[in-house]
């Protein structure tokens, strides 16, 4: 996995260029996903958006998954990535759900913001988190998150995509 950074403060060609070498060289390395992360500031949407149609192609061209992860902004919880996933609207641009993350930018229910878009998750990030911008290098099941019930609904939306942890403490479980 890869984490791509989006240029938005060059012009769209120069953006696209630095996305698409971004990609190939995540290819040369044998990489299945790269992720990217929205954007916070509602004035870079459609530049983001735009970039990321480009990228999507290109990176299903060279056997790369493109995938959002929830991060705030244009990335925070289900109705802006509905909007994201319309925007760019290619079938290679898909979400990498992050339900700390869901969290932690939004205060929301990670179950209930999973469920209007659990059919395009194609991986997840296992990460808890207690509070809005709270610490969320904590111990499973000590926070907010259902882990049970996510997986429950990313089973039935036929979820076989790799999870991936990204936070915990070091606790006695």
């Amino acid at each position: 996995m890869t984490a791509l950074r989006i240029k938005t403060n060059v012009p769209l060609a120069a953006a696209i260029a630095d996305t698409r070498q971004q990609i190939a060289n995540a290819h040369v390395v044998g990489v299945a996903s790269a992720l990217t992360f929205g954007v916070n500031r509602p004035a870079d949407y459609a530049q983001y958006f735009k970039v990321m149609a480009d990228a999507a192609a290109y990176a299903q061209e060279r056997g790369i998954k493109l995938v959002m992860k929830p991060h705030g902004g244009g990335s925070g919880a289900s109705e802006e990535i509905l909007s994201a996933l319309k925007a760019v609207g290619h079938p290679n641009f898909k979400i990498w759900y992050d339900a700390g993350n869901i969290i932690y930018y939004t205060g929301k229910d990670p179950v209930a913001e999973l469920a209007p878009i659990a059919e395009h998750v194609t991986g997840f990030c296992a990460k808890d988190c207690g509070a809005p911008k709270s610490d969320v290098m904590i111990q499973f099941g000590t926070g907010k998150v259902d882990f049970v019930a996510v997986f429950q609904q990313l089973k039935a939306a036929g979820f076989n995509g790799p999870v991936m942890v990204e936070c915990c403490r070091i606790g006695a479980t």
